[in-house]
């Protein structure tokens, strides 16, 4: 029998039938391969539940489950759904749009294997377009440590990067659709868990972080729950009134840039 990674795959799905397949291929090509898969369906509405359906039936039996919801939550509460069914050591997060590199569950599993104290792992990632396989070579690299400042100042992690301890303390801020990943990674390392980047890209993003569709281009809303994140760890006494000031100002100023950009590539394009 096949050696398989204590595991559990959790992959948020909301009209995503032109892409998930791809995603649940990078899965199965894993050199190791996952235990399970746990396919959520966000009240998609379209024919995406009847492809999860028709991908749950081309791998053995029980390797892909499916959790539907009856009302769109987003992202996070997804996630947290697939979360709550897991039954494997770990819990590894992919998006439906993108994909992974074939070592990714190889190099990160044996990595949190032989570090039992890091509760929360994540890697690199490279943009790619539509077509592109997630296929480069590389090597192995120790493991970086991420400090609590290091990502109050910025997310370290694209969520396709992450694995993480399957009986950590914290989830996915319920019905919160922006910065819910950051918020959930400030929670762990706020907590003094040990929180570790791998310096080696192992997922693919098949879209610009900043781009003119999807959630990306949602920049207000982005940027009023970065704000409201660290209003709530500023709240819960992660950090004090002062820093608080500090870290709000930076996240205008970011917030600036991104609009910057954002209307520059607008004027570009046009």
């Amino acid at each position: 029998m096949t050696a398989l990674a204590s595991v559990s795959v959790v992959i948020p799905c909301f009209r995503c039938a032109g892409s998930i397949e791809r995603a649940v291929a990078s899965v199965a090509a894993q050199t190791l391969r996952p235990t399970e898969v746990i396919l959520v369906d966000d009240a998609s509405g379209d024919d995406t539940r009847e492809v999860l359906h028709q991908l749950s039936q081309q791998f053995d039996p029980g390797w892909i489950k499916l959790v539907l919801l009856d009302q769109n939550v987003g992202a996070g509460c997804a996630r947290n759904a697939g979360w709550t069914v897991a039954t494997q050591n770990y819990v590894a997060f992919l998006d439906a749009d993108d994909a992974w590199h074939f070592r990714k569950i190889e190099i990160q599993y044996a990595y949190m294997k032989s570090h039992p104290d890091v509760v929360l792992c994540g890697h690199g990632f490279r943009i790619l377009q539509n077509g592109e396989l997630p296929c480069w070579s590389m090597d192995a690299e120790p493991g970086q440590a991420i400090g609590k400042w290091a990502m109050l100042i910025s997310n370290r992690f694209v969520t396709p990067s992450v694995m993480i301890q399957r009986e950590a303390d914290f989830r996915f801020v319920a019905h919160q659709r922006y910065m819910e990943d950051h918020m959930l990674w400030l929670q762990v390392v706020c907590s003094g868990a040990q929180v570790v980047k791998l310096p080696v890209a192992l997922t693919a993003i098949y879209k610009n972080q900043f781009g003119v569709t999807g959630l990306s281009s949602h920049l207000w809303p982005m940027e009023r729950s970065d704000l409201g994140n660290y209003y709530h760890l500023y709240r819960d006494g992660c950090i004090s009134g002062v820093q608080l000031v500090l870290l709000l100002s930076y996240s205008v100023l970011k917030h600036v840039r991104r609009l910057v950009i954002y209307f520059g590539y607008i004027r570009w394009k046009k």
